[in-house]
């Protein structure tokens, strides 16, 4: 009797437990939401739109490599500046965007393997130390060597016009959002499989992941090397959709903005991501209509990290895990018999 009711509990937690959804499903469905609204917002909710896309991209990659594998960075902005710079000198001596973009991610991934190669023997504040002289050196370059940088006035993107009727914004949009869900799709097998294992197992206890046969230095690196070809691409994105590039675009405060992001979002989903990538386009925004009403850039500027700091406080006080985790209360139904 005791056997058969231990079958039937377990077939009722199989029914009660959620179904996990198929990554290429939901990329499916978010391709088809964004092209109708690309066709229902006007332009500039367009660029809008456009625009958490590109964060999509390197929120993302953050999210895995902060909320599974444990590595705290604060240089995603400046790894964010260098697939910028690299798209824009592409762009402007052979004008062929997609290898740009190609070319932006490799380059981004060759100076995340460096970075990552020594993150991987830190820990703690001291990984946070290291991608923090990063985000501060990575800006500075542009104005030791200006003749190539051209200093803080940055560069021009050459784009070709976007092709037939399809509006600027659209193409941006539909660009963005093809890196975006593009890189959730990867992200998300990566995730599921092995690697996802690997990189829990490193956070939650480096000495049993070791025990248990897992490489801690090469899983730590290949996660930081995943996370910078996502914000290299982001990067990329971001030089098309402003079509230009210069440090002032990529400030230190960039970097805290997208760590604020992902844990309001929620560390380690996907879905956290996205949430954290609306945020970085909503809550400036609206930094932006306030100190416009009240007549201060200044106060635009801090403003903007006002709100985060808020919302990240009432977050974390109401839903430690952010706000991917808060769940709609569903009745559950008792297993007949």
């Amino acid at each position: 009797m005791t056997a058969v009711q231990d079958r039937a509990g377990t077939r009722a937690a199989a029914r009660t437990r959620p179904r996990r959804v198929h990554p290429l499903i939901v990329v499916v469905v978010g391709a088809v939401i964004v092209v109708v609204l690309t066709y229902t917002l006007p332009p500039f909710r367009t660029y809008q739109l456009a625009t958490v896309g590109a964060y999509l991209c390197v929120t993302a990659g953050l999210t895995v490599l902060t909320g599974l594998n444990g590595q705290l960075s604060l240089g995603h902005g400046a790894l964010m500046a260098t697939g910028a710079y690299t798209l824009a000198l592409w762009q402007n001596r052979f004008n062929l965007l997609a290898v740009g973009i190609l070319l932006a991610v490799l380059v981004t991934t060759a100076a995340g393997a460096v970075i990552g190669l020594a993150a991987a023997r830190l820990r703690g504040p001291y990984l946070a130390g290291l991608t923090l002289a990063v985000a501060v050196v990575v800006p500075s370059i542009t104005s030791t060597f200006d003749e190539t940088f051209n200093s803080d006035q940055g560069l021009s993107v050459m784009l070709n016009p976007p092709p037939g009727s399809v509006t600027n914004e659209q193409w941006q949009a539909w660009l963005c959002w093809g890196g975006a869900l593009l890189t959730v799709l990867v992200l998300a097998l990566l995730t599921r499989g092995r690697f996802g294992r690997d990189m829990r197992a490193v956070r939650d206890d480096e000495t049993a992941a070791r025990l248990a046969g897992v490489s801690v230095a090469r899983t730590q690196v290949w996660a930081f090397v995943v996370s910078a070809a996502c914000a290299g691409l982001a990067g990329a994105l971001f030089a098309v959709i402003a079509q230009s590039v210069s440090p002032g675009a990529f400030p230190l405060t960039l970097s805290l903005f997208l760590l604020m992001a992902i844990v309001i979002g929620g560390l380690g989903r996907l879905s956290g991501a996205l949430i954290g990538a609306v945020l970085l386009v909503a809550l400036p925004a609206l930094a932006h209509e306030i100190g416009e009403a009240a007549g201060s850039q200044r106060l635009e500027g801090n403003l903007a990290l006002t709100f985060f700091g808020v919302v990240l406080v009432v977050v974390m006080l109401a839903a430690p895990g952010g706000l991917a985790s808060l769940r709609l209360p569903v009745k559950r139904r008792t297993p007949t018999r």
